[in-house]
Formats: structure tokens, C-alpha cells, sequence
């Protein structure tokens, strides 16, 4: 049976049962012609997402900015970058999904802002007054040596010269045109709840926080063991030992999104099974979290040339421990894919399972899991990997960096490409392929980035008029998830492993009002499953399935969903 306390907190929450969709605004759809996704083209496209079955929109950060890492460097929180839109352009965007019964999250990116924000501008004039203390600036040392040896996320030390000033640093967790802001100052959190506030009053209705748990720093700054050859130690090491952050998150939680009652996506990554009730339990910080356990997999610290690959029994097995862990405690967000990560197909699937049905049956696998269901962009039609060939076809920051350290590790130039292209940022933020005509749909003018060449195979149009496409199939599970029989069990209802000894089978039951069994064989080879009870299938991602009594024959790269019923 389902927990009885949490379905009844559950109840309360306008959320459970909706399903969400990502937007990279940048990529999504062009409707002036000047090769950049806009406002304009996502309100051109409500009636697509409409029919998908979202209920929420994710929108990447569409605020000011000099987009040194694609948006997530804000130099001012109160408007639109005119790249993609207005102020006027967003509101109608808010009020026009509305009228379809989708609400709109923002991206609320405050651990830091751009370099080229008022605030800063102003600390860098002057370093000691009251915008010097909204950054971590620090005095350069007599001796040359850096206040810590901490390396970024993009590569390189934490530390820059503060322009003006040769004799300050700042620090930057990011990119060094993202200066980290200091949440231990009052007057920071204020204007964070301040700008949160502001947009949610506009009639946003909520946000996803990015890299929240990143805003406490380890106080005062101290140097930790180097984890490669340059001598630094990477910044995440600290994040995990600092103590405070839930006096912020907390403070946030009550001060904005309590009395709005928003709905808040943590961006929480290697969150401890003790924390996981204070982000998204009773009294939770926030109102879910990404289950980012998959997303780690294989992960190395030298960087990516040592990470190990990933297979389907790796994600099986993370994804089954993950919800377990959450069961009574809290509600995920389930994710294959995002704009930080590569293309799931390429990700998760062999060369062999990188076809329509074994997109559908990776799809059926993540769907019906417990928790927000997320679908990014491209992912509905089965987009994949750009094929690079240069390392000078990279934009994303932190792809240029890990071609560098595979370089520098030795790899050659071809090994060093293939690394870096395969777990690109990039990758999953081409344009999006909405038909076969030029540039696949998105603009009638020069894309921003090149449009991957596999559009012509994969798009959105080929996809809608064909009944049996990847398209239609996610349109079918988000009907079944929303089918009035059938939507508390998925919302509310226990989930519970089931042959998990099965190499290649990932099965689940889905219990609550109904018994709902979803069985994925992610392999080619064939698996028969015996079912004691009598059955009916829901949903099936190929044409036919085989039974013979009470033994349900599965093939290769096939998903179903059973309802079990116990009187037969």
C-alpha cells in the first residue's frame, strides 16, 4: 500500500501528476530569422507542447546576459536579453500558456551573476565598499600564492585578478566571468528573494535552482589535497564539507516560495541520504529535486578520458536504488536527459539499441518512474549526438577544457575529440529538428550552432502523421500517466523493483489504486516473464507482444505495461 501520510501531503500540491518540458530557449524554435530560439517561437509552439501532455515549461535563463556560458552569466535579473524577446513578449508567453493550463518555471541562477552585472561593476570600483562585500574578494598574497587551490568546474583555478584592482582576486566556482556571489552577506539573499519574488508576482509559478548547493562556501578558504597533476583540488570537495547552506535554503524557502506556494526544482547534485528528507521532505527546502544518481555514473576525478562508460544494468541499478531511497520522504523529478548532459540514446544505449524501439523502450523505463516526469527538448523525437569533427566546432566551455586535459594527458588529438564529443554540453543543445526542410525547421536564417545532420531522418514532422513514432509514443504515456483510472497510481503509488536479477530487464511495479507492472528489456535478446495473476497490457512500445498462458514474451528492445488484476 502507499504511504498514507505522504499521499495526503501529496494531495495539496498542485504538481503530482503533471508532466514537464525543458526548454533551451536559445535552440528551441527561431521566429524572426536571426538563427536564435525566442519567446516568440515557444508561444508558436504551445499548441506542439500542448498536445506532448506538459503541464509545466522550464525555461533556460532568458535574462540579460553576455552569454559566456550560454545564459548562465545574468547581468541583469529584472528583464529579457533582447535576443529573445521583451519584457511584453514574456508576459504573453506566461498568459498565453496559461490559457493552454501550462505553468512556466524560470531558471533562478544565484550563486553567481556576470561580470558584467551593475553589481559588480560597482565592486570592482570599489572593492571594500557595499558591493565589494556582495563577492568573495581577497587580497592578493605577498608571495604569489592563490587564497586556495581550488580548481573550477570549467578548469583553471577559482581565483581571477579583480579588474582595476591588481592587487584583489575574486572568486568564481564557474566560469571566470560568473563571480561568485556571497550569500553569507544579508544584503545578497535579500536581493536574491527580492528578484525570486518579482517574477513569481509576474505569474511565473515557480523555478528551477541552478547549482543551489553550491551558494555555501567551506569558511574560512583553505587548500585540500591536489586531485591531479596541476595542483588543485576540485571546487565540488569543498561544497560537500561546508556547513550553513540550510540556514539559506531554508530562509528562501519561507521568505519566497512557502507563501507563493511555487513550485522549486533543486539542481542537487551527490545529495547524502540523510539530506535528501531536508530538500524535499515534509518541510522541504524545495519542492523536489532532480535525480541526478545516473547522471555520476562512471565519473572519474582526472576528468573525462578516465570515466568509465555506462551501461543500461549501471542505470537500472542506480535508478532502483534512487527511488527507493525517496520512498516516503519526497517526490523526484526524473530526468534522461538535460542541457548539461549528452544525448540519452548515446548515453545509455548501445549501438545496437540506438533505433526507435530501443528509444521507446529506455523512454517507457524513466517515464512511469515515481516523481515529475522531465522531457528536454529533442528528446520526444530521439534526437542524438552531434558528430564533431574538430575540437573547433566546440562552444560549450567545458568541452574546449576536457579536450585540453585529455591533450595534456596524453591522449592523442582523435581520442582526445572523440572523449570530449561524447560528453559535450553541446550535444544536446543543437537546434531542435522540426521538419526536414533547411536548417531542420528551426530558423530561416544562419543557426546560431549547426544543426545536427541526422535531421533529415529525425525530426518532429516525419514523427507527427506516423501513429507507430517516437513522437506519438510519448504523447501515449503521457495520456496513460493523466487517464483518470490511472493517474493517482502513478502519481501516488509505491514503487517496487521486480526481477532484478534479470540482466537487461529493468521492471517495476507502479501500486496504489491499481498494480501496474512496467517491464523495458533493454537488450536484443528476448525475455519471457511469467505473471501469476491475470493481466492486461496498457501500453506496448511495438505492434505486437506474445503470451502463451501465464508467460508474456518480451523482444528485444520491447516495453509494456501491465495492469495485473488479482480476481483472474
Amino acid at each position: 500500500m502507499i504511504n498514507k501520510t505522504l499521499s495526503e501531503k501529496q494531495n495539496k500540491q498542485w504538481w503530482y501528476g503533471k508532466i514537464a518540458y525543458q526548454i533551451y530557449l536559445k535552440s528551441f524554435y527561431d521566429s524572426n530569422g536571426d538563427g536564435i530560439g525566442d519567446i516568440r517561437g515557444v508561444i508558436l509552439k504551445l499548441d506542439y507542447l500542448k498536445s506532448l501532455g506538459v503541464d509545466i515549461l522550464w525555461l533556460s535563463p532568458c535574462y540579460p546576459s553576455p552569454w559566456a556560458d550560454q545564459g548562465y552569466d545574468i547581468s541583469d535579473y529584472y528583464n529579457i536579453d533582447p535576443r529573445y524577446g521583451t519584457l511584453s513578449d514574456m508576459d504573453e508567453l506566461i498568459a498565453e500558456a496559461a490559457n493552454r493550463k501550462i505553468s512556466i518555471l524560470m531558471d533562478l541562477v544565484v550563486n553567481h551573476c556576470s561580470d558584467e552585472h551593475e553589481w559588480f561593476k560597482k565592486a570592482c570600483e570599489d572593492p571594500d565598499g557595499r558591493y565589494g562585500r556582495y563577492f568573495y574578494i581577497e587580497d592578493r598574497r605577498i608571495s604569489g600564492e592563490l587564497p586556495t587551490n581550488q580548481r573550477s568546474v570549467f578548469g583553471g583555478s577559482v581565483w581571477e585578478p579583480l579588474p582595476g584592482n591588481p592587487g584583489k582576486l575574486y572568486l568564481h566556482t564557474f566560469h571566470k566571468k560568473q563571480p561568485d556571489l556571497n550569500w553569507e552577506n544579508p544584503e545578497v539573499r535579500e536581493s536574491v528573494y527580492s528578484i525570486a519574488s518579482w517574477w513569481m508576482d509576474r505569474g511565473i509559478a515557480g523555478f528551477r535552482i541552478d547549482a543551489v548547493t553550491y551558494i555555501k562556501k567551506e569558511l574560512p578558504f583553505i587548500n585540500r589535497p591536489a586531485d591531479r597533476e596541476d595542483g588543485l583540488c576540485y571546487i565540488g570537495r569543498s561544497k560537500e564539507i561546508a556547513e550553513g547552506l540550510s540556514v539559506f535554503l531554508g530562509e528562501m524557502r519561507d521568505r519566497v516560495f512557502v507563501p507563493r506556494h511555487a513550485l522549486t526544482i533543486g539542481e542537487v547534485f551527490n545529495a547524502q541520504e540523510n539530506e535528501t528528507e531536508a530538500m524535499i521532505g515534509e518541510n522541504g527546502y524545495f519542492s523536489s529535486m532532480f535525480d541526478f544518481s545516473h547522471i555520476s555514473l562512471g565519473q572519474k576525478k582526472l576528468g573525462w578520458y578516465s570515466w568509465d562508460p555506462v551501461t543500461i544494468e549501471d542505470y537500472k541499478k542506480c535508478v532502483t536504488e534512487a527511488q527507493q531511497r525517496i520512498a516516503g520522504i519526497g517526490y523526484f523529478s526524473n530526468v534522461i536527459e538535460n542541457h548539461d548532459r549528452p544525448r540519452a540514446a548515446n548515453r545509455y544505449l548501445p549501438d545496437s539499441g540506438r533505433s526507435e524501439d530501443g528509444k521507446k523502450c529506455l523512454a517507457l523505463a524513466y517515464f512511469m518512474l515515481r516523481g515529475i516526469p522531465f522531457i528536454y527538448q529533442g528528446q520526444e523525437i530521439g534526437m542524438e549526438n552531434y558528430p564533431f569533427k574538430s575540437a573547433d566546432e566546440f562552444d560549450d566551455v567545458t568541452s574546449i577544457d576536457e579536450y585540453r586535459v585529455s591533450l595534456e594527458a596524453g591522449l592523442d588529438e582523435e581520442r582526445a575529440l572523440e572523449t570530449a564529443a561524447g560528453l559535450s554540453r553541446d550535444n544536446t543543445r543543437t537546434p531542435m529538428q522540426w521538419d526536414d526542410t533547411d536548417n531542420a525547421g528551426f530558423t530561416t536564417g544562419e543557426p546560431w550552432f549547426p544543426v545536427n545532420p541526422g535531421y533529415k531522418v529525425i525530426n518532429a514532422g516525419e514523427q507527427e502523421g506516423r501513429s507507430d513514432s517516437l513522437l506519438n509514443f510519448y504523447r501515449r504515456m503521457s495520456g496513460l500517466r493523466k487517464a483518470k483510472e490511472y493517474i493517482n497510481t502513478f502519481a501516488y503509488g509505491d514503487f517496487i523493483p521486480e526481477y532484478e536479477d534479470r540482466e537487461g530487464l529493468f521492471a517495476y511495479h507502479r501500486r496504489g489504486e491499481k498494480d501496474l507492472l512496467v517491464l523495458a528489456n533493454l537488450k536484443e535478446e528476448e525475455e519471457v516473464v511469467r505473471i501469476a495473476s491475470g493481466f492486461g497490457i496498457l501500453l506496448n512500445t511495438m505492434d505486437e507482444f506474445s503470451t502463451e498462458k501465464d508467460m508474456l514474451h518480451l523482444r528485444g528492445w520491447q516495453g509494456v505495461i501491465v495492469e495485473i488484476d488479482e480476481k483472474k
